[in-house]
């Protein structure tokens, strides 16, 4: 017996098989003399196997009013088809039916909306696109895995449950145990009732438990949900997201910018190589520039440009921007649009922004008035991943968390690890879900991420 198998494994087989196994779901039946026809797919790939069930099947009856949607396991032989556009075809020689679809089963042979597609989260990972979308995440994660591990990285899980503001924006989602309708006074030692003892919250970032563990074993990430209760509707944010946080002891911010060029790049390489049949459905059908947007991340070295260049590029442009480029204020996705589509076309790397619009944690450069930080632009995303070296000089990183109005008591065991042994270092962020959008050329994250939250929303 061959053994039950993916339908992957049948259309990239190189010989005809006997007593094949295979279930999965029928996307489409059409009926000739004698014949049935079944279009089937089980989610590993784009391509569906086309089963061909005549009527010496002891249940021909039943399979030739099977319906879209209905699940099935096939027994038989594959054979060389006479079809074209596929290798294989499955002769069946028994068929199983597990359930059988209604008629009004949602997907039906036709594209249906994004927006339509969202009310029905739960069944969109049955059509081309987003069994697409999800095959490329999965395959995405795993290449990043696989790039810190050939880099002697170490995989940390860092918490959930967090009593630190990372970000210092205070977009915390606060997790309690309290009854809502008996919260105690905010003026009355919030929290102090509760679980923990004190205020928790979901976190916005794994870095400050990633930072103890690089200055413990060196190099190290964390890949893993984080929450930011910033009530925004737009199509570049969501209330749960996946973030890549690697943390390197030793790292200046030269080498911080090296390393995340390369991971883009490697990481992109891999999918573009291994998800070939899902990516060309992206290029074809959501965006017919993938490839060249793609080419333009793979080919180039990335521009870097200081944030003091990047406003005076933007300043001389004459374009007419919503929101005119001024020093001293971050960049607006379409100033980072304008750097990477107009100017440099190609990725631009942009370092050592003022320290009044950055994190207490980023190093204060020696003019006293700029922080080593990084952020890497991507044509038509925008800030892909934002990165800093570490502020590692205790004295410095007191006075920067007074002045950004952090209680330094909050974060003994963070100041700790600039007292025992501390040592220069630097790491980055990437939004897992808008790597994801560059990948496809998709254009809302809340159709990359499996089941979203945002603003209003948090069904299934």
């Amino acid at each position: 017996m061959t053994g039950r198998m993916r339908i992957n494994q049948l259309i990239n087989s190189d010989t005809p098989l006997n007593d094949v196994t295979v279930s999965a779901w029928v996307r489409t039946r059409r009926d000739s003399k004698d014949f049935s026809f079944l279009e089937l797919n089980d989610g590993s790939c784009l391509k569906n196997i086309q089963v061909i069930a005549d009527e010496s099947l002891g249940n021909y009856g039943d399979v030739a009013h099977l319906t879209t949607g209905s699940a099935v396991t096939v027994y038989g032989r594959l054979q060389a088809s006479p079809g074209k556009g596929q290798k294989w075809e499955l002769r069946a020689e028994r068929i199983d039916i597990i359930s059988r679809s209604p008629e009004d089963y949602p997907l039906q042979k036709k594209r249906h909306t994004d927006e339509f597609l969202r009310t029905i989260a739960h069944l969109r990972p049955r059509t081309n696109k987003y069994g697409a979308v999800f095959r490329i995440r999965s395959e995405l994660s795993y290449a990043i895995h696989r790039f810190f591990r050939q880099r002697h990285f170490y995989y940390i899980h860092t918490p959930i449950l967090t009593a630190s503001d990372c970000e210092g924006a205070g977009e915390l989602f606060r997790v309690t145990t309290l009854d809502p309708t008996d919260m105690p006074r905010l003026n009355d030692q919030p929290g102090h009732t509760d679980f923990f003892g004190k205020s928790a919250a979901l976190t916005v970032s794994g870095q400050l438990e990633a930072e103890m563990f690089a200055l413990a074993l060196g190099r190290v990430y964390t890949f893993g949900p984080t929450f930011r209760a910033e009530n925004s509707n737009t199509s570049r944010h969501a209330a749960e997201f996946w973030m890549v946080e690697p943390e390197m002891a030793f790292f200046d911010l030269e080498e911080n910018m090296d390393l995340a060029e390369s991971f883009l790049k490697q990481v992109i390489g891999d999918v573009l190589e291994n998800c070939t049949d899902d990516i060309n459905l992206f290029k074809k059908f959501v965006d017919p520039r993938l490839s060249e947007a793609l080419d333009d991340i793979l080919s180039h070295d990335f521009a870097r440009i200081s944030y003091g260049e990047a406003v005076a590029i933007l300043e001389a442009s004459n374009f007419d921007f919503k929101f005119p480029p001024t020093y001293g204020h971050d960049l607006q996705t379409e100033h980072e649009r304008y750097l990477t589509e107009n100017y440099f076309r190609k990725p631009v790397i942009v370092f050592d922004y003022p320290a009044d619009i950055k994190p207490f944690y980023m190093r204060l450069n020696d003019d006293g008035r700029t922080v080593a930080a990084m952020d890497v632009l991507a044509p038509r995303i925008g800030e892909i991943i934002g990165g800093s070296q570490r502020e590692e000089r205790l004295e410095v990183l007191q006075r920067r968390m007074k002045e950004t109005g952090l209680a330094t008591e909050d974060y003994w065991w963070y100041l700790d690890s600039r007292r025992f042994g501390s040592v220069p270092h630097s790491g980055f962020g990437l939004g897992f879900e808008r790597l994801l959008m560059l990948l496809t050329g998709v254009t809302n994250i809340r159709d990359v991420i499996p089941f979203p939250r945002t603003p209003g929303n948090i069904e299934f």
